[in-house]
Order: structure tokens, then sequence, then C-alpha cells
């Protein structure tokens, strides 16, 4: 069983890498075309293409599951996405962050050339860090932080020669400002919602899938409602839902629906910096592939950068000696009883001062 998960664990972190490639290269190629569509409708077409791939895996699998005469029913599904432990109120969180990040992602791309929009976009890996100690407790070791700030910086120096021959918009000083605070809204809701849904799929006996279903759900509802009716409600009604499509943005939200499902999975195996760190190997990779489709121009900076992500990535992953575990241990242990000691010592004293005072008032009586 250990090794099934380990398994899982690092083909989902390939396939992610991989899946994150092809996807920054299809997303950059569909933007560059003539005819250009409108960005909520993608959003919500990829997430209903997720919610339709969840529901048939969950059927699958539990119509399996169930051994006859029994059967699998909309009731018994309509409980398992909203029934009494099924926590579906907790799920519209990252749902709603998810949403609000893939939109910022498709209004920055507009607004920020491909190498500062990556560059930038890198923050969300402190930011997850961040958010993996405030809410799920978990200890990073001093070689960890140094990995991540390792990270950071080859990813930087990785995105120096940008020598793409297509520009997406022109990089006025108001877009830059706008596109950078876009970039740092995304990371947050990125880092947040990963976190929390990494805590909420840990801590449930909910199936993975289910998971997947619910969160989709409440992406397309407030994705469909508020992005496509309200915001762009007058510019689908001009230019039709699908206006501007072509075969390369269903091949974009084709990708991205399928990266939905990799990244709950590797959420589920791994953790949530390691989903990070996989996002950034993804742009080297995409950075390769555009040295043959976009004229990207490979430098010193580019090598120092991919030597640097490759070893910060080795530097987290490194085990973490018996030794070191047993010291934090003790620490730990120290700490306790030295609080508890405390406690003691403080509830001995209010007893000597309870039992004077009641010394006193037996004197006056």
């Amino acid at each position: 069983m250990l090794r099934m998960s380990v398994n899982l664990k690092w083909v989902s972190l390939i396939v992610l890498v991989v899946q994150n490639s092809f996807l920054v290269c299809a997303m950059r190629y569909s933007k560059t075309l003539p005819d250009k569509y409108i960005s909520s409708t993608a959003v919500v077409c990829s997430e209903m293409l997720k919610l339709i791939i969840s529901i048939i895996v969950h059927v699958y699998n539990r119509v399996n599951e169930i051994q006859p005469p029994e059967k699998y029913s909309l009731k018994k599904l309509f409980n398992e996405l909203f029934g009494k432990n099924s926590d579906w109120i907790k799920i519209t969180v990252p749902a709603v962050l998810y949403l609000i990040q893939n939109n910022l992602l498709y209004f920055t791309a507009s607004k920020l050339d491909a190498a500062t929009f990556q560059v930038t976009y890198q923050m969300k890996l402190i930011i997850t860090a961040f958010f993996s100690v405030l809410i799920l407790r978990r200890k990073l070791f001093m070689h960890q932080w140094l990995s991540i700030l390792l990270l950071a910086i080859g990813i930087a120096l990785v995105q120096f020669p940008s020598g793409d021959s297509v520009a997406i918009d022109s990089n006025s000083a108001k877009d830059r400002t706008v596109g950078l605070i876009g970039v740092f809204c995304a990371c947050i809701s990125s880092g947040f919602a990963g976190v929390y849904f990494e805590k909420i799929l840990k801590n449930s006996e909910v199936t993975l899938w289910v998971r997947n279903v619910q969160l989709s759900l409440f992406s397309v509802i407030p994705g469909f409602l508020v992005g496509c009716l309200l915001l762009d409600g007058q510019a689908i009604r001009e230019q039709g839902f699908f206006g501007g499509y072509s075969s390369w943005t269903v091949l974009t939200i084709m990708c991205q629906a399928i990266g939905g499902i990799i990244v709950a999975i590797v959420v589920k195996y791994a953790d949530n910096i390691l989903k990070g760190f996989a996002n950034s190997l993804s742009i080297i990779l995409s950075c390769g592939i555009s040295y043959f489709i976009f004229d990207f121009h490979i430098n010193l900076f580019f090598n120092i950068g991919c030597c640097l992500v490759m070893f910060s990535t080795y530097l987290y992953g490194k085990p973490i000696k018996e030794n070191t575990e047993i010291h934090y241990q003790k620490v730990e242990e120290i700490e306790l009883l030295e609080n508890q000691e405390e406690y003691e010592n403080s509830k001995g004293e209010e007893m000597c001062k309870i039992e004077h005072k009641q010394q006193i008032q037996g004197r006056l009586v």
C-alpha cells in the first residue's frame, strides 16, 4: 500500500509537469491568434468538463463497489455530494478561490509579457509554504526554506532570456501595474485555496472524486452567473458564447480540465509545495518547447537557473536525518514538560495562598 502511494505520488507529479508545460504553450498560442475569445467562457467550459469527468468516474467506481442486490441511485449520489457528512459548504471556499485565480491568470496574460508573468507568479510558492505552516501546522526545516529561496532565484534566472517574437499586448506602465497586482492576487488565491483543499482532502473520509465534483460544481455556478452573465454578458451577446474559439482554445480548455483533476490527486498523495515545484519544473520544460515554436533563445542565465531549480527540487525532497527528527521530538517533549511544570508550580503557589488566607480567616473567627 505504501509503495502504491509513493508511485502515485511521483507519477502524478510527472504528469502534472507535462500537462502544465503543454497548457502554457497552448494558452500562449491561442492568445496570439487574431480571433479573441472571452476568457470567462473558457474557464466555465473547463470546469464543466472537469465536472462531467469527475461524475462519470465517481459513479463508475461506486457502481462497482456496491454489491447486488443493492443498487447505486441518484439519491445516494445526492447524499454523497450534499449530505450531512459531505462538508460541501467547506468546498465552496477553494472552489471560488480557484475560479478567481483562473480568471486572473487569463487577465494578467494580456497585461504582462510571458517572462514577467511567470517570474512574478512564482510568489505562490512562498505564499503556499506560509499557509502550509499557518494552516496545516507543517514544520519546514532550514534546508526546505533554502530550497524555496533557490527555486525562486532559479526561476527568475530562467525567465531572463525572453526571446518570444510575439507580443500579446503593449506593456504600458498602467497595464504593467494592473497586471502585477493581478498576479499577486492570483498567488494569494492559489496558495490559500491549495492548502485549504489539501486540509479538507486529508481530514475527510469523502472520496477524491466527490471532492472534484463539488469543487467543479461550485466553480461553474458562480463562474457562469457572475463571470459570463454579469461581467461579460454584453460581449457574449455580441460575440457569442463560443465566439473566437479555435482548436487551440479547445485544447487549452481540455488541458485545464485534466490539470484540475491531476492537482487534486497530487495534493492527496503528495503535498501542496511539491505541486508548486512540479509547476516550476513545467515552466522550464515549456521554455524548452518554446525554443522550437516561439523563437525562444536560451543563454547562460537559462542554464544556471535550470540547475538551481533542479537542485532546489532535490534539496526539498531530501530525507530528513533520524537524528534531526529525534532532536525536534525531544525539544517538543522538553517544552511540554516545562509548560506542565510551570503550570503545576503556579497551581501550587495558588493553593498555598488559599490555605494561608483560610488560616488567617480561622484566626480572626
